[in-house]
């Protein structure tokens, strides 16, 4: 018998089963008062990727966790891009991991152990593939199937790049194409064209390395990855931690291939419109197509960052370097009306 399709266990699909930003807001939302720790150089009051604990006044340690429902139905490829996802955060503070330990939910009634097994497995690979151990972890019965990871991570204090240190005329650059939410919600619909699911997993397989190099850079002053608030929603976030707004291009924004054969169909995740409606006020210029891309819960997206004006040359020779072809898709600008202006021609 063939195994069990994993996303007909799960309501939710990988990080399309984030909380909506408005509802997050809401449960973090503190009227205590908070006792400061020095040494805690990012905490969760900017909305970062990671927490940053300095160690020495060198050293900092990252410290992050992840995880999510299936995003696809082939169990090693869920054990993959759950890991690939949870790495990303220490990369996108611009450190390099250095070990990390599984969180695994199984149904252990509806589903085999022999999968979780390969879920498993395919995070071993990527750990491996990143250089660090999976080093233990805990597990529970679970009503649904949840995997993902707690990742230590390490980066020097210079290097650190955070989500609110952006400046005006900064270059704003993505590493991986949007639309995965997409998909994946075709995929489990049975909508999805194997060789578009194909693309969509190697993407989301794919790890983002390249910020450990991008922190040792000086011309990148702010960067985050791209999870399930979608483009648009932690562009946001950089935006109102910066005190500044963004221009984005939309036909600069890079896309999976073949995407309109979806959202011309109305195929979408539903946290498309819960992240919408979380941040429509903030927004300027999107249209019904560019909303159903750039509100698109991504799962294991890729690197926004951004770069100082007058460098991006030299930047987009390092993203060549890095096998990345990609180009800016916008610019950082003075604090506006709006957060962030999409302009669609």
């Amino acid at each position: 018998m063939s195994d069990p399709k994993l996303t007909q266990f799960s309501h939710g699909a990988g990080c399309g089963c984030k909380i909506s930003p408005a509802v997050l807001e809401t449960i973090l939302h503190s009227t205590s008062v908070q006792k400061v720790f020095p040494k805690l150089l990012v905490g969760n009051e900017t909305k970062d990727d990671a927490a940053v604990y300095d160690l020495d006044g060198s050293q900092c340690i990252i410290s992050t966790t992840d995880f999510f429902m299936p995003i696809v139905d082939d169990a090693y490829d869920f054990g993959r891009i759950a890991s690939v996802n949870a790495i990303s955060d220490v990369y996108a503070m611009g450190g390099s991991p250095l070990m990390a330990v599984a969180i695994l939910g199984w149904p252990i009634q509806k589903l085999p152990a022999t999968l979780a097994q390969k879920v498993l497995e395919g995070s071993r690979a990527v750990c491996d593939e990143a250089g660090i151990p999976l080093a233990g972890g805990h597990s529970i019965d679970s009503p649904e199937p949840i995997f993902g990871l707690a990742v230590t991570g390490i980066v020097r204090k210079n290097h650190i790049k955070r989500n609110d240190t952006a400046t005006v005329g900064d270059a704003i650059y993505l590493t991986k194409s949007i639309g995965l939410g997409i998909i994946t919600t075709a995929q489990k619909r049975g909508l999805a064209a194997e060789e578009d699911l194909a693309e969509a997993v190697r993407i989301m397989s794919q790890l983002n390395s390249s910020g450990r190099r991008f922190g040792e850079l000086d011309s990148v002053t702010a960067m985050t990855d791209i999870t399930g608030f979608g483009l648009l929603g932690h562009l946001i976030e950089v935006c109102e931690g910066s005190g500044l707004s963004a221009e984005i291009n939309y036909s600069s924004v890079p896309l999976i291939h073949n995407l309109d054969s979806y959202t011309s169909r109305m195929i979408y995740p539903d946290n498309t419109m819960r992240n919408w409606s979380s941040f429509q006020s903030r927004v300027d210029g999107i249209g019904s197509t560019s909303l159903l891309t750039l509100c698109d819960p991504q799962t294991s997206g890729g690197l926004l960052v951004c770069v100082k004006q007058g460098q991006q040359s030299a930047f987009e020779k390092i993203l060549q370097e890095e096998g990345l072809s990609v180009h800016s898709i916008g610019k950082m600008i003075p604090k506006g009306e709006k957060a962030v202006v999409v302009r669609e021609g």
